[in-house]
């Protein structure tokens, strides 16, 4: 099995409603993502010949999923008051919602997800909170 790896990064805020500790508060991280590729053949047409994917299409489609969530407020749909939400909004706040608690874990899965649906044969993707924190997600 062939395996190319490409990464990116980007800087939001979130927090974990219900969670009992530090992470409760709004806080902010440089997430990394880490997206792991695979095929066992490599290409054969004459412009990708002897590779899995190009590592430019891929770090695209990567660097394109970061410069979304990039400076924004990523919140779990449903955990704000709606107040809150509307003085947000009213500031001009980037604000995304996903439909997950935005969990290292979680963004691990939704990039999987995401890349995979564009095609790719995706064997793992890793996500740093932290320079020594990470989550994973492979099937």
């Amino acid at each position: 099995m062939y395996t190319i790896k490409t990464e990116a990064s980007f800087d939001s805020a979130h927090f974990l409603k219900g969670y009992q500790g530090k992470c409760s508060n709004l806080h902010g991280h440089r997430w990394r993502v880490v997206v792991e590729v695979q095929s066992d053949k490599l290409k054969e047409d004459e412009q990708n010949r002897g590779m899995v994917f190009d590592f430019g299409d891929l770090k695209s489609l990567l660097k394109d999923m970061c410069d979304n969530l990039d400076h924004s407020f990523i919140y779990e749909k449903g955990t704000l008051k709606e107040k809150t939400m509307e003085a947000l909004m009213e500031e001009d706040f980037r604000l995304i919602p996903v439909a997950f608690r935005p969990t290292a874990e979680n963004f691990s899965k939704y990039f999987y997800e995401e890349i995979e649906k564009k095609g790719y044969d995706v064997r793992r993707v890793e996500v740093y909170e932290t320079p020594n924190n990470c989550a994973s997600y492979e099937e």
